[in-house]
């Protein structure tokens, strides 16, 4: 029996909730954890209408990407949008999960679906994130060396990039003398010992903390492990803001606007004045992303993908790159297929669907 846990728990190793920002609310917003999972609806945004889409297509997991709380609710009635959807859901049995600024800050998560419909190659993350890494030192006798190894990169461990099973060790000698309540796995109660072990080094992703000690503990041959962590400053290079790539072809200006109407698609794309260049070196950020136009500057880039710029906003371009805005909800609409994929991949004992109701509340005349 698969639950609602068991598939927001999926989506969590996806993308973890410790990536999202500070402001944010990902996560489970209504409904309980241990429930039967009967169907997922997956949606952009989460309406009144899509809460009734789900019940009548047999639903009662929403998972969207906007979150439908965002902001401390202080009363729950009818008179908001948000109001109507959360006493639909509760009223119906409808758990609405969101997966957001976490979903939007990963590899291959929101900005890589665009870098994909936009055919970019070479695609990388254009702001990295720190303090999303940490360091594990622990010292070891070196006949388990690398039993305890094979067990901390099963879990994640040593993961760097393209390269798997990284890891760094040298060799010492390890000093101790067990009291009389200890249970050594090598020495004796009151006598001194020494045994030649290695210090082994890997870095993890900060989620995976709980994950990595345990698999640690569980194949270490000591009771008790001599080991430290270290919180890392290096940009982890698979989590953080936007993504920038390049395009196979280098594209004229007004070929590429246009081509960027059909991909994504939109009726509309607010852009500064054009410079007369090539088109090749593209950054995107789904949503409003106008706080990477520094990023994007420094990446070289020649055009930045975006939404909900601001007036004067354009004019911080200040000709070194064409900055376009093709609408919130447009920048982001594909991130339903993303999700979908992504569960229908993994659950297919239950019914994994898209929602069919259009939540874009901006309409062109």
């Amino acid at each position: 029996m698969t639950t609602i846990a068991d598939i927001t728990a999926h989506l969590e190793r996806w993308a973890p909730l410790a990536y999202q920002e500070s402001y944010d609310n990902a996560g489970l917003l209504v409904g309980e954890a241990d429930r039967p999972a009967a169907g997922v609806l997956v949606t952009l945004d989460v309406t009144e209408a899509v809460i009734e889409e789900a019940v009548r297509r047999d639903c009662n997991l929403v998972v969207a990407h906007h979150p439908l709380i965002f902001k401390g609710l202080r009363q729950v009635n009818r008179r908001s949008y948000v109001g109507r959807a959360v006493v639909a859901a509760v009223r119906h049995n409808v758990a609405v999960y969101a997966a957001h600024t976490n979903l939007d800050n990963v590899a291959g998560g929101v900005n890589f679906r665009i870098a994909e419909r936009l055919g970019l190659e070479n695609v990388r993350i254009l702001a990295p994130k720190r303090q999303t890494l940490k360091k594990l030192v622990v010292f070891v006798p070196q006949v388990h060396t690398q039993e305890l190894l094979d067990a901390l990169h099963q879990v994640g461990a040593g993961r760097i990039g393209n390269y798997e099973g990284c890891s760094f060790r040298t060799s010492g000698t390890g000093a101790f003398t067990p009291n009389d309540a200890a249970d050594p796995h090598i020495g004796e109660s009151g006598r001194p010992e020494e045994v030649t072990e290695d210090r082994v080094e890997v870095m993890f992703p900060v989620p995976l903390t709980r994950r990595v000690l345990a698999a640690m503990r569980e194949a270490h041959p000591y009771e008790e492990v001599a080991y430290y962590l270290t919180a890392l400053e290096n940009e982890n290079q698979e989590v953080g803001a936007g993504a920038v790539g390049i395009l196979p072809q280098p594209m004229a200006e007004n070929a590429f606007l246009a081509f960027l109407k059909e991909k994504m698609p939109t009726k509309c794309v607010k852009h500064t004045a054009l410079r007369q260049r090539p088109v090749q070196k593209v950054a995107v950020c789904g949503g409003a992303g106008i706080f990477l136009l520094p990023d994007a500057v420094r990446a070289g880039a020649d055009v930045f993908v975006t939404s909900d710029v601001k007036y004067h906003e354009f004019f911080d371009a200040d000709g070194k790159l064409v900055l376009a805005d093709i609408g919130h909800y447009e920048s982001e609409v594909f991130t339903k297929d993303l999700i979908f994929e992504h569960l229908s991949k993994r659950f297919t004992n239950i019914a994994v669907n898209l929602s069919e109701t259009g939540t874009n509340p901006v309409f062109y005349a």
